[in-house]
């Protein structure tokens, strides 16, 4: 943690704990490691079962499953005129059921979404005040939204211009006569897919995410603004691991990221704890500091 996010985090943080300990506390009693490591792996199994089970009814649907996927390929396709009817290929004869399984195991996650979140917040429930984990409910359903929301946006906006802008670079060679087409792989396109739907669910948690940091008093909206230009550098590296090897996808995905968190500062300044006396004087003496250093360079 920066020094601003300790100085932000520490102001004022005794007061507010003493208050906690002292009403609303802690309902559950301390747990060892290995009852941690216990509640662990039985919150991983229910995962792991509600998964499956939502992945095996997909699996009865993975046809219309894979036409919704397609649309906006098969849209991209015809309006770059590129030859012939919009086609996947498999090149094994094992290719076409694993990709199946992996477009129902992708509808099988979003579909067990609020189960799965449910289950994080019941594992770090324990470590929780009682007034805390009244917000289960709000947090199992904003989180569910935001994942299933940030998937669709990808699907409705994104995918669109990106498979436009990929087809475009097929054509004629006009000066050598040769043609450029496109041959797309059933499990190359699934992938490609599953990356960028996964990818948009998890920036799209951001809001939520900054919210808990700004109600639990570790970030507050001024902090946010001052590390605003920072994040815009974040949102680019993790648009660039979670996007295929290509700008147009690094750009779908930054961009949003970086509205989402503008979107964020918002949140905190309305629900979020406020800045104290002793914060406020802490940027004001950091900004000092770099004016000083601007004027002396």
């Amino acid at each position: 943690m920066s020094a601003d996010a300790k100085a932000g985090a520490g102001a004022g943080s005794g007061a507010a704990d003493g208050k906690e300990s002292a009403g609303a506390g802690y309902v559950d009693p301390p747990m060892t490691i290995w009852e941690h490591l216990a509640e662990l792996r039985k919150r991983l199994v229910v995962c792991l079962v509600v998964v499956l089970v939502f992945t095996t009814i997909a699996w009865e649907f993975r046809e219309g499953i894979l036409a919704f996927l397609v649309r906006p390929f098969a849209d991209a396709w015809r309006a770059e005129g590129v030859a012939g009817s919009p086609t996947l290929h498999f090149p094994t004869p094992a290719a076409a059921f694993v990709a199946y399984f992996q477009i129902s195991l992708l509808a099988g996650l979003l579909a067990s979404a609020p189960i799965l979140f449910y289950e994080v917040w019941a594992f770090i429930a324990p470590g929780l005040y009682a007034r805390e984990k009244k917000y289960v409910i709000p947090f199992v359903g904003c989180s569910s939204l935001l994942f299933v929301g940030g998937g669709y946006f990808g699907w409705r906006l994104a995918f669109p211009i990106a498979f436009r802008y990929f087809l475009s670079l097929s054509g004629t060679l006009k000066s050598v006569d040769v043609v450029v087409s496109p041959t797309v792989m059933m499990g190359d396109y699934i992938g490609f897919v599953m990356q960028l739907l996964l990818g948009f669910g998890v920036i799209f948690e951001l809001p939520l995410f900054i919210l808990f940091l700004s109600l639990a008093g570790i970030v507050n909206y001024l902090w946010l603004i001052r590390y605003f230009r920072h994040f815009v550098l974040v949102a680019f590296i993790v648009a660039a691991v979670l996007t295929p090897p290509d700008v147009t996808s690094q750009l779908l995905m930054a961009l949003p990221m970086i509205v989402l968190y503008a979107g964020s500062i918002g949140l905190a300044w309305a629900f979020g704890k406020p800045p104290t006396e002793g914060q406020r004087a802490h940027y004001a003496r950091k900004d000092e500091e770099r004016r000083a250093k601007k004027t002396a360079s």
